[in-house]
């Protein structure tokens, strides 16, 4: 009846601290069934922070660096499962960061597994959940940007292209020069019509990073993506239409820009966001969703804002002062929201 109760997919466990140690011991023998067992029990263990936390400074995790050049592509594919798990706490995506592992790691980008790029994929992302770590892929923003041209002919799985697209987006943030250089509006912008919400979501963000700097405006203006950025503005995913918004409310900074957006018809698609999420907005429930819809009104007012600094856009939004006045001056309204529509009404409104 015991033996019913084994599972041999999974290496025994010993008692206590010394569980830790005996795995990585049995990570060392040379079958691959034997380090198969042995990881997939370290995976199980390294949902416990303590367990995570021996692991780390008791000097473990150099000795994945080994199996990550494993000639068993189960092998490498069950090691970047196990640093997928320890990224999942804090000090173990510090440690990674300290650690030699990530050259080999990111070799594995290119491995003939689509399991295990899709846990590497899964690695680099949760390692830009520190600022610290999205600076350590920089330098691989060039190799990430080069994946996402050749998923276009290898049609990698949705997940993925998620995980790319929100690790550039993440990297971007932080600085947007090397996409840039390496044709990212082209190519981020390939994805904004993706027919998978998810895609759409993380291309659109990705896009508004890009749209920062001077050179990120220039760029999106002659990629001629705005036409589809306004397009996505009437997207069903409140999320997509907030970063096409975001993208826009950058791009409008710019004289280029604006004049883009106005001959584009941008104005009438933006007043009509902030008629319709206002009411739907009060009905809303879900804090999250909220957050969404205030950023959306938000970004959608500081690009009505620049907007308004031309002459075609002041007297288009002249024609549609109430409405302005309206959310400036709502005793119910986001104090953020009502504070962007008032700084609206004064630029509307300005004269020399």
């Amino acid at each position: 009846m015991a033996a019913l109760l084994i599972d041999r997919s999974r290496a025994p466990v010993a008692f206590g601290s010394r569980a830790v140690p005996q795995l990585f011991e049995e990570l060392q023998r040379p079958e691959p069934g034997s380090r198969l067992k042995g990881l997939t029990s370290l995976c199980d263990l390294m949902h416990d922070p303590e367990r995570v936390y021996q692991t780390v400074n008791g000097g473990f995790l150099g000795q994945l660096k080994v199996l990550l050049e494993d000639e068993d592509p189960s092998v490498r594919t069950k090691t970047c499962e196990l640093l997928h798990v320890l990224t999942g706490h804090n000090i173990g995506r510090q440690a990674l960061l300290c650690s030699s592992l990530l050259p080999p790691l990111s070799r594995l980008l290119d491995d003939l597994s689509s399991s295990c790029r899709r846990n590497v994929h899964r690695v680099l992302n949760r390692l830009t959940l520190l600022p610290a770590g999205a600076h350590a892929l920089l330098s691989l923003v060039p190799k990430l940007m080069l994946k996402l041209r050749t998923q276009e002919e290898e049609k990698e799985e949705e997940e993925v292209q998620v995980l790319l697209l929100s690790t550039l987006s993440s990297c971007s943030r932080l600085d947007p020069l090397p996409a840039l250089a390496s044709d990212g509006v082209s190519l981020v912008g390939r994805k904004l019509a993706h027919r998978s919400t998810n895609i759409r979501r993380e291309a659109a963000a990705a896009m508004m990073a890009l749209s920062v700097c001077e050179d990120g405006k220039q760029q999106v203006c002659e990629e001629a993506v705005l036409p589809v950025l306004v397009e996505l503005l009437q997207d069903r995913d409140v999320e997509v239409q907030a970063n096409a918004a975001g993208v826009i409310m950058y791009m409008v900074i710019i004289t280029t820009g604006k004049q883009r957006c106005l001959d584009l018809n941008v104005i009438p698609v933006l007043l009509d966001l902030l008629v319709s999420k206002s009411e739907e907005q009060e009905e809303e429930k879900d804090e999250e969703k909220r957050r969404r819809r205030k950023a959306l009104v938000l970004y959608s007012l500081r690009a009505l804002t620049s907007l308004a600094e031309v002459p075609d856009g002041r007297c288009i939004l002249l024609e549609q002062l109430p409405l302005l006045v309206r959310r400036s001056e709502a005793a119910e309204e986001d104090q953020d929201v009502r504070r962007a529509a008032q700084t609206a009404v004064r630029v509307v409104t300005w004269t020399p």
